[in-house]
């Protein structure tokens, strides 16, 4: 198999992490550099304990080494001034886990078009990308969750509450992700203001224009470390066994989602790049419940995914990975 230089930028935290273990073990990845300005001439081991005795690798503050695709793991802002900065060539491609070039508004970056990369929405458009702005992991959950039901005109008003793990609040400390808070503990936060609702709205638009679709998002944080288990509720006529057969149709060409006829629970995704669904039907009340781990499906996982699509790989490239099911 063609192997394809990577280089990442911002390789110090959470999804820098986890974009490193899966592209260690992946058949075409050969890893360049690991970016950190705040770790540059350490074993990546140090910020990674895990990965000790996989890869030998220090962080650099050096990323000027030519590579066929660039990962930006950086803070929201961060990429933007990445690009600012830094003189990458105009073939190179580049995907970006920050939220700076979801937006259509904001998805123009000099001569780089960004592509808004949900592989279950945009398959088509991300093969011939030069430029990927990676999804949120909120916004992945609860898309998957309403893209068949978008897509048949079904949707107007969406309440959705959904939990996310620790690492969901990034690496650095706040008072909400000390685990004195977090242990035995849950809460919301951003009620009706979460910023993934920008890209969820933009997304059902682009599936069902006619139609406006009023969604509510109540996300909770949740006193376990990864993965992110959504609900969405809203009014819907139709039988659950049609409604079923609408989700088993829309995603039969997708190979990381599941629907399950029976109830869904989060262990089933941790550590994978699947996202599982279950629909449930009460009068003319229908549910949509999601899962992903927010670190995978909603992050460094959904952007090997993305890269595979880029590069002409199989989509499921180095991405069969273990469900933790303990």
């Amino acid at each position: 198999m063609q192997k394809f230089s990577i280089g990442i930028i911002g390789g110090a935290g959470y999804t820098g992490g986890e974009l490193l273990r899966i592209l260690l073990n992946h058949p075409a990845a050969d890893i360049t550099f690991v970016h950190s300005r705040s770790d540059a001439g350490r074993p990546v081991w140090t910020a990674h304990p895990d990965l000790l005795g996989e890869t030998d690798m220090h962080f650099t503050e050096d990323f000027s080494a030519p590579v066929d695709v660039f990962f930006l793991c950086v803070g929201h802002g961060e990429a933007t001034k990445f690009l600012n900065e830094a003189h990458i060539g105009a073939a190179t491609k580049i995907i970006d886990l920050s939220q700076d070039f979801r937006l259509l508004s904001n998805a123009q970056h000099n001569e780089r078009k960004f592509v808004y990369g949900l592989p279950e929405l945009n398959r088509e458009q991300i093969k011939a990308a030069i430029s990927i702005a990676n999804p949120g992991c909120f916004a992945t959950a609860i898309q998957l969750g309403l893209l068949p039901l978008a897509k048949a005109g079904l949707l107007e008003g969406v309440y959705t509450t959904g939990i996310t793990g620790a690492t969901g609040a990034g690496q650095s400390l706040a008072a909400t992700s000390h685990f004195s808070w977090r242990a035995a503990n849950i809460g919301a936060y951003k009620t009706l203001s979460h910023q993934h609702l920008q890209e969820i709205g933009q997304s059902l638009s682009q599936l069902q224009p006619a139609k406006n679709v009023d969604l509510s998002f109540v996300p909770w944080r949740g006193d376990f470390t990864r993965g992110i288990f959504t609900s969405s509720t809203l009014h819907c006529t139709a039988k659950r066994e049609t409604l079923v057969e609408l989700f088993l149709d829309y995603y039969k060409t997708h190979p990381f989602v599941h629907i399950n006829q029976e109830a869904i629970y989060l262990k089933q995704v941790v550590n994978t790049n699947k996202c599982v669904v279950q629909l449930e039907k009460v009068g003319s009340k229908l549910v949509v419940h999601s899962a992903i781990d927010n670190l995978t499906k909603g992050a460094s996982g959904q952007a090997v995914q993305n890269m595979n699509l880029m590069l002409g790989l199989p989509e499921d490239c180095g991405l069969k990975l273990k469900p933790s099911a303990f």
